[in-house]
């Protein structure tokens, strides 16, 4: 019988979170819904400090630019080592159409159709943490 590894979580700067979040290619986007949180599965690209977001939901939960949440991660099994990072910000709909046309082409998605949104999250809230195993003393 083995013992459990040990885990530890230490947080990282904005900065090392979003270098972290620019080197992975899908997350969650979170936003609420008659008053219950909705988790969806993303895709992002992070350009001139803007999260640019492909998921599978309605515009309009970017109406009115509300507060939404990213959350992207990268855990190894079964240690438990990795990164997770969390992003919030306003968020607006990707409205340009040649813009649109260029994230349509590089992000893959999920769904087409009303249900295929592009966002753009402005990161005013950004953390991020390192998962690791406690060395043995």
């Amino acid at each position: 019988m083995t013992m459990p590894t040990a885990r530890r979580m230490v947080e990282v700067s904005g900065a090392e979170a979003l270098w972290l979040l620019e080197g992975a290619a899908h997350g969650r986007l979170v936003h609420i819904r008659r008053e219950q949180a909705v988790v969806r599965p993303a895709v992002h690209v992070l350009e001139y400090g803007r999260l640019i977001v492909r998921t599978p939901v309605q515009a309009e939960v970017a109406a009115g630019r509300p507060v939404l949440t990213y959350q992207a991660d990268d855990i190894r099994l079964p240690g438990g080592t990795g990164w997770t990072v969390t992003v919030s910000g306003p968020a607006e709909p990707v409205g340009d159409p040649v813009e649109a046309a260029h994230y349509l082409r590089t992000l893959p998605g999920w769904a087409y159709g009303p249900h295929d949104t592009l966002l753009r999250i402005t990161p005013q809230t950004v953390t991020g943490h390192r998962l690791g195993a406690v060395e043995p003393r």
